[in-house]
């Protein structure tokens, strides 16, 4: 090969490194790339070796000297023949290096070592043995130096009849290490930011599953693949009063950190809302007025969009009715106990941010053991899926998923089991629910007229009623609750007056009537005659509250039961 051919195959060795080098987020793969660039171009064998931090999207640490550098090789590739035993090849760790003139150069990033497998390293031992290849009659290296650390080093090989390295060819490793380096110290960077991201991601998410008497959940949440920024979706499991329970989704607008942080302000507000006990429509109401407001407060020059989609599902067991709204969500599967897979026809309203549009209500009745499916679009739009296919893949998958005795966390990983070998471009979440009910016999309910008189009589049926749940030992406190709460409702309500008992794994009482008034906690000074009543109520229970419906109001209460049964 003359001169003048040799300077434009370095040249365009240069330009294929240029293009190529750089373009992948994951550190592992410039790594790969910067190897498959040198060899067989180059070398016949070249290997990158990185610092174990780097990898994690760390900062190695600064060394000086031999030793244990904590290197792995990364990328190791050969263009002929095989692998002699002893090398170390992708995925093993480097020993230690002995300290040297050469080492302690690369590892300043001021020069390359260029050597024969004769002089290789002196006195190095058993390391020349792993490290070099015993056909390799000459190989030189270069450091991946970016921003004062030592990020890796490569190395390439020559064998055969290819003529030594000369100082041309050292000068263009150099030049391609320092491009490479750049693109490692960027993937690293990327890491490091990317995993920062997942793990407040999942640190502002529940935990997986949970299991009470209105449903047992699954969840799962899976991250975008490297290369894309982690997303804002995040799911929900809130119990509510009377052993309800709501099943929340939704999915922020936007990716990275400003996505995540959205996202937690979010599920906070939910969880809020929720403990207000609204319908499904007014709660996304208030939640689209708060989004508004974090759009309003976004800082304009960013340009960070602000927006989300929820879906909100509300359950109770004793009806078995689910009510759901949706804000721009897709649509819930649900999987019958005998197989059948049906998306619920909800009313998607606009997404969250938007603002006009009224959310509506679907109610459906879930029979026990229904299978509930709440997700995010990242399942319908994988590997390139439209909303129709994707809807299309899911009803098939759920029906050849769903089973009457499967877990539901073999489910969640059924669906996801074809994200194995690519990794999905945007988050995924699923949040799956399988429905109970509560026995007919562990509910009783009565309704009386709005005389003073009927307050010893709903005294006396509490306390008959606990005798025969074997509760007992929960009477005293019961028959107190109930008395205050149908004397207050007596006192400031119109029309009848329901109470109703639920025995679970808490003991509920509850007082409806037609009035609208926000009972109110309050402390009573010492010559007032009333004002105690909510007081105790509060003290003697675990939780208590009050909820609106469509024909007035209900205060609960909640007492542990369990403790009791001990």
């Amino acid at each position: 090969m003359t001169e003048q051919q040799q300077g434009l195959h370095r040249l365009n060795l240069l330009y294929a490194a240029a293009g190529c080098l750089g373009g992948s987020l994951d550190v592992d793969r410039t790594a790969q790339d910067l190897a498959d660039v040198l060899a067989p171009t180059l070398g016949n064998i070249a290997t990158v070796d990185l610092a174990e931090a780097v990898r994690a999207g760390d900062e190695p640490p600064k060394m000086l000297g031999g030793g244990q550098l904590h290197l792995r090789r990364v990328a190791a590739v050969r263009d002929s023949g095989c692998w002699p035993p002893g090398f170390i090849l992708a995925g093993m760790p480097i020993p230690p290096l002995p300290d040297g003139f050469e080492i302690r150069n690369l590892q300043c990033g001021k020069a390359m070592m260029a050597f024969t497998r004769a002089a290789a390293i002196p006195a190095a031992g058993d390391f020349a043995d792993v490290m070099i290849p015993p056909d390799a009659h000459s190989g030189m290296g270069a450091p991946l130096y970016a921003r004062g650390l030592l990020l890796g080093l490569v190395t390439v090989w020559r064998t055969g009849p290819a003529p030594v390295f000369d100082r041309e060819d050292r000068k263009l490793l150099l030049e391609i290490a320092s491009r490479a380096a750049l693109g490692v110290d960027n993937a690293r960077r990327y890491t490091r930011e990317r995993r920062a991201a997942v793990a407040l991601q999942r640190g502002l998410l529940p935990r997986a599953g949970t299991d009470t008497l209105a449903a047992q959940t699954a969840s799962v949440y899976l991250p975008a693949g490297r290369g894309c920024e982690v997303s804002g979706d995040w799911y929900d499991v809130i119990p509510l009063s009377s052993l309800r329970v709501a099943f929340v989704v939704g999915d922020v607008i936007g990716h990275g950190l400003s996505a995540t942080a959205t996202m937690g302000r979010l599920r906070t507000a939910v969880q809020t809302l929720a403990d207000l006990d609204l319908d499904p429509d007014e709660l996304l109401t208030h939640l689209d007025d708060l989004v508004q407001r974090l759009a309003d407060e976004a800082d304009p020059p960013r340009g960070d969009p602000v927006g989300a989609t929820c879906a909100y599902a509300v359950y109770d067991p004793i009806t078995g009715c689910c009510a759901i709204a949706s804000a721009g969500h897709p649509p819930p599967a649900v999987v019958t106990p005998d197989g059948t897979v049906d998306f619920i026809d909800v009313s998607p309203g606009p997404p969250l941010g938007v603002g006009g549009m009224p959310f509506e209500i679907t109610e459906i009745d879930l029979k026990p053991g229904s299978v509930l499916a709440l997700y995010t679009d990242g399942l319908l739009n994988r590997r390139n899926r439209d909303v129709t296919q994707g809807m299309e893949w899911l009803h098939d998958r759920m029906a050849a998923a769903c089973d009457t005795d499967r877990p539901l966390d073999d489910i969640g990983r059924a669906l996801l089991d074809d994200t194995s070998s690519t990794p999905p471009a945007d988050d995924i979440v699923v949040l799956l629910a399988r429905t109970r009910t509560v026995a007919a016999e562990a509910v009783v309910d009565w309704e009386f007229p709005a005389d003073p008189a009927v307050v010893a009589q709903a005294r006396n049926l509490t306390t008959r009623q606990l005798a025969t749940w074997n509760l007992d030992d929960l009477a005293f406190t019961t028959e107190l609750v109930v008395s205050e709460l149908v004397t207050n409702a007596i006192r400031y309500a119109h029309g009848p007056i329901r109470v109703r008992l639920i025995r679970g794994d808490r003991l509920v009482c509850e007082v409806s009537d037609a009035s609208n008034t926000q009972p109110r906690l309050r402390r009573a000074h010492t010559t007032d005659e009333g004002g105690r009543g909510l007081f105790l109520v509060a003290q003697l229970t675990r939780r208590w509250g009050s909820r609106y419906g469509r024909l007035g109001k209900t205060i609960w209460t909640e007492q542990p039961t369990h403790e009791v049964r001990r």
